[in-house]
Formats: structure tokens, C-alpha cells, sequence
């Protein structure tokens, strides 16, 4: 273990309480609490799993979560049996058809999204849900399969305590500038580089 003479100690001391009164006074400037517009974004990997990490502090904090996904179909992902095991208190709807170069169907696509946006608005107008996660929009807005005005038009006027994390790479500037947190996700790495297939556990 690394040797701390008194005098060092007694700087850092000082340095720390320093640093914990300007935290606090901060944290005590913060007084307003409302629903938080959320992105994840970025080519990076953890968009959707930031997004999941979300839910279960919202059911930790006993309040209630929707979920829409809005391209990922049958490609069945840990999450979802993982959340079902709080039954009623999660509600999951995968409303995709597959990735855009899977269906390869324009209209199709189109319908898939649609139908999804209307779940997610079903959702986000139920008070008794916290949370509503929507994994995916952003794919469903960068190929214009939904109409960008309207849909920021509906998060604007959603109620003010409702808290909502929009998932998928190349959000649009418009959702951006909406939202009140936004994180881009950077790509540093990637195992499939090397030749690492997808694994359960970690991609899905």
C-alpha cells in the first residue's frame, strides 16, 4: 500500500471538502423535476442496453415501463425474459419486422412503423407507466418511414412527468434538439473485427 505522509493527507482533506461544497451547492441549485426526453445514439454498441439499465431503475423505484421496438423482430434479445419476470410491471411489445435489409419491403416497413408509433403512443398516454422505451425509432426515422414533425410534436406534448429514451444510431437533428440528455455512443473497438460472431449475453 502506498505510503501518505500527514501533511499530504491533510491537503487532500482539504482539496476534497473544497470540492463537496461546490457539488452541494450545486446540487441544491437544481430544483426542477419533470419527464426527461432521452437519446441514445452513436455508432457505438449500448444504446438499447443503457436503455434497459433505465428500466430496471424505474422498477427499482416502483414505477412502471412500456417498451416498443421498432425494427428488431424475431430476433429474440436477453432482455425481454429477463424483464418478464416482473409480469405486469413491464410492458413489451416488438413491433418489427426485421432489419431493413431483411424484408427488403419498402411498404412493409413502412407499416411496421407506423403500427409501432401507434403503440407508443398507446403507451406513453397510459399514466399508470413511468417509462417508455422506444428501441430503434431513431432507424424508423433516419429512413423516413415516419413523419419527424409529428413525432417531436408528440413528445413535446407528452405528460410532464413522463420520462422517454429513444434508441438507434443516427438520430436525427431535430430529436436532438428536443431532447433534454443525449448520448452518443463512439465505436473504439469492435469484436466482430476480429472475427467474434454475435453471442448470447452480449449482443442479444
Amino acid at each position: 500500500m502506498k505510503t501518505v505522509d500527514e501533511t499530504t493527507e491533510e491537503r487532500h482533506r482539504a482539496k476534497m471538502a473544497n470540492r463537496k461544497a461546490v457539488q452541494d451547492a450545486e446540487v441544491a441549485e437544481k430544483t426542477l423535476e419533470k419527464g426527461l426526453l432521452i437519446v441514445h445514439t452513436g455508432p457505438g454498441k449500448g444504446k438499447s442496453t443503457a436503455a434497459f439499465g433505465l428500466a430496471l431503475r424505474m422498477l427499482g423505484n416502483n414505477r412502471r415501463v412500456g417498451i416498443v421496438q421498432f425494427i428488431k423482430g424475431a430476433w429474440s434479445t436477453g432482455e425481454q425474459p429477463a424483464l418478464a419476470v416482473f409480469g405486469d410491471r413491464v410492458v413489451w411489445h416488438t413491433m418489427g419486422e426485421g432489419f431493413t435489409w431483411e424484408t427488403q419491403d419498402l411498404k412493409r416497413d413502412i407499416a411496421a412503423a407506423e403500427r409501432a408509433w401507434e403503440k407508443a403512443l398507446e403507451l406513453m398516454a397510459d399514466e399508470t407507466i413511468g417509462l417508455v422505451i422506444l428501441d430503434e425509432l431513431n432507424i424508423a426515422l433516419r429512413y423516413d418511414y415516419l413523419d419527424l414533425e409529428k413525432i417531436v410534436a408528440a413528445f413535446q406534448a407528452r405528460r410532464p412527468d413522463l420520462h422517454v429514451v429513444v434508441t438507434g444510431r443516427n438520430a436525427k437533428p431535430a430529436l436532438i434538439e428536443a431532447a433534454d440528455l443525449v448520448t452518443e455512443m463512439s465505436l473504439v473497438k469492435h469484436h466482430f473485427k476480429a472475427g467474434v460472431k454475435a453471442q448470447a449475453g452480449i449482443e442479444f
